[in-house]
């Protein structure tokens, strides 16, 4: 079994687990049976799990949506999606690794999917960029949702991004431009489109693939305009007060979906997506069929009004100011 990555709030569970695995290996290398000790010991570790994950701060919760060991696109692709073929290039520069994406099926219905991949290992991550897309990427996004368009076909995006790239070589190839693109497109594609936030929501390099028709967050995912450390950086000239951005920033799923930015949230397992992906990409899978059956036989023109609409109303609030007194 492979070992489990603790993060620091979270040692009490980590030195739970420890002992419940010294406990196994003792009762492998002896006749002794203490099955009801490890038993007692794993609802326990269960129980406290629950209740720390009960009143996580969004800093805690920032932590969990950059896990290394957190489902990636294709980890969903692989147990969602049946049928992937995996499509390359923008035709115009490069194949961006940190956006993949193809033709897929779910549920037998043939549709697009695509999304952001973080890299599991150093090469990996090299490869990939850290999930930080360059222009190409973005233009590649593009493309294979225009494919969808021109073949009836729905759109999955599933978004895990720090942000865009922001390299000179990604600026050189105008970075901005491909993302206010894929904005622009996305708000006007006669197809529907399905986004949810798997892991990190992090500014335009999440908003270039999540203009859509239903916007779907993981527990414990984040979705904002900056880092918790890019804030606190410009606010405060430290990335040291990224804990006091996180809670300013109102970052979290249920934050977001108070302010009706996201239409709903999808539950984790307890102890977040990467204790069981398994049952998670399950969690979810429900979650994206639920979505899709609430625009899947709307008309073209239905769709887009219903979209602009959505887009029009990001923003809105209403002044709750007392009257002033009579005089």
């Amino acid at each position: 079994m492979a070992k489990k990555t603790f993060l620091d709030f979270e040692q009490p569970i980590a030195e739970l687990e420890s002992k419940i695995e010294e406990l196994r290996y003792v009762q492998t290398e002896s006749a002794v049976d203490i099955s009801d000790e490890i038993d007692q010991l794993g609802k326990k570790s269960q129980q406290l799990t629950k209740d720390i994950y009960s009143s996580l701060t969004p800093w805690q919760i920032t932590k969990i949506a950059r896990h290394a060991e957190r489902p990636y696109t294709l980890d969903y692709v692989r147990e969602i999606f049946t049928d992937f073929v995996e499509m390359h290039g923008d035709r115009h520069f490069a194949d961006d690794l940190s956006i993949v994406g193809g033709l897929a099926r779910f549920n037998g219905n043939a549709c697009m999917v695509l999304g952001h991949q973080k890299g599991r290992d150093t090469k990996e991550r090299g490869l990939r960029n850290f999930g930080m897309s360059k222009p190409e990427g973005y233009r590649k996004a593009l493309r294979l949702m225009k494919t969808a368009e021109k073949f009836r076909l729905p759109v999955f995006t599933f978004v895990d991004t720090p942000g865009a790239y922001p390299g000179i070589d990604a600026e050189e190839r105008s970075q901005s431009e491909a993302i206010g693109r894929n904005i622009f497109e996305m708000a006007q594609l006669e197809v529907p489109i399905i986004s949810t936030i798997i892991g990190e929501g992090g500014s335009g390099g999440a908003l270039a693939i999540s203009v859509a028709d239903q916007v779907l967050m993981l527990q414990y995912s984040v979705y904002s305009v900056i880092s918790p450390e890019g804030c606190a950086s410009i606010l405060w000239k430290t990335s040291e007060r990224a804990q006091d951005a996180a809670d300013a920033l109102g970052i979290t799923a249920h934050r977001l979906k108070a302010l009706g930015l996201i239409d709903k949230i999808v539950s984790e397992p307890v102890g977040g997506a990467h204790r069981d992906p398994r049952q998670m990409a399950a969690f979810l899978k429900r979650a994206l069929n639920d979505a899709y059956r609430q625009v899947a036989d709307l008309k073209a023109k239905e769709l887009l009004d219903r979209r602009y609409e959505r887009l029009q109303s990001y923003g809105r609030f209403n002044d709750t100011k007392a009257d002033p007194a009579p005089a």
